[in-house]
């Protein structure tokens, strides 16, 4: 018996309350914020900008920045065919370069729409072990000496933290659309959202299909008695502890 058009909407409201906790991330753009101001402190810099990847991985996006130029800088679009960020994520490979002026990669007319034309960069690409994301770059550091190993491995360190974040506010966001294209299946084919879901986890491509079918399990877990949703909830947080344990989470 397919649910009724209020019931499914009731349905997924509370499908997305169950899962909004474990799959939400906190403060997502606060966070990244909070890894380039600390980044900037830490290593003494004019400036440090965070730029991310369209879907196509045809243009990096500024989306928060700390320092000179900070409000400038972001919403600025580039090409990754164009520049020392559009070198570094199409590379794959952190770059130090001491003077800007010099290094034929410098993209001089997107630094001047901001305001700020910095004199030293060092950039490290933001990745994961199933894709790249983009790039965080640090401006004209005031410590003396050009940029060395330290900084380098340092700088790699907030990479990581900024990539993971980013990779968890996607899988979040996947999970959202999955849930709502659900919706418009079960609405449609006069079906309940589970079997909407495992529709959809059956078509879709990649990630989609997966967070699908977790939804569709959790979808499931909501029928079943409060004894069946504590068993099943225990068993997901003694995976998690394990996976975390194993350093396959973060």
């Amino acid at each position: 018996m397919p649910d009724p058009p209020e019931r499914l909407l009731e349905r997924v409201a509370a499908l997305a309350t169950d899962l909004g906790p474990a799959l939400a991330p906190v403060g997502h753009l606060e966070l990244l914020r909070s890894i380039t101001a600390a980044a900037r402190e830490l290593f003494d810099a004019a400036a440090c900008s965070l730029a991310l990847l369209d879907e196509a991985q045809e243009t990096l996006t500024f989306h928060v920045a700390s320092g000179a130029g900070a409000q400038e800088v972001v919403g600025q679009r580039v090409p990754v065919d164009r520049g020392i960020a559009g070198w570094v994520v199409s590379s794959g490979q952190p770059v130090a370069v001491a003077d800007v002026a010099r290094d034929p990669r410098f993209a001089a007319e997107v630094a001047e729409a901001t305001g700020y034309v910095p004199q030293s960069v060092l950039a490290m690409p933001l990745a994961t072990e199933r894709e790249m994301l983009g790039v965080i770059e640090l401006l004209d550091q005031r410590a003396d000496g050009p940029a060395g190993r330290r900084d380098m491995e340092l700088l790699g360190l907030f990479a990581n933290q900024a990539a993971l974040a980013i990779e968890a506010s996607r899988v979040f966001s996947g999970l959202g659309r999955a849930l709502f294209e659900a919706v418009g299946l079960a609405a449609a084919g006069d079906r309940d959202l589970a079997w909407a879901l495992d529709d959809l986890a059956r078509r879709a491509p990649g990630p989609a299909a997966e967070l699908a079918e977790l939804a569709g399990a959790f979808a499931r877990l909501g029928q079943a008695g409060p004894a069946e949703r504590a068993a099943a909830t225990r068993l997901v947080r003694e995976f998690l502890a394990y996976a975390t344990g194993q350093g396959r989470l973060p």
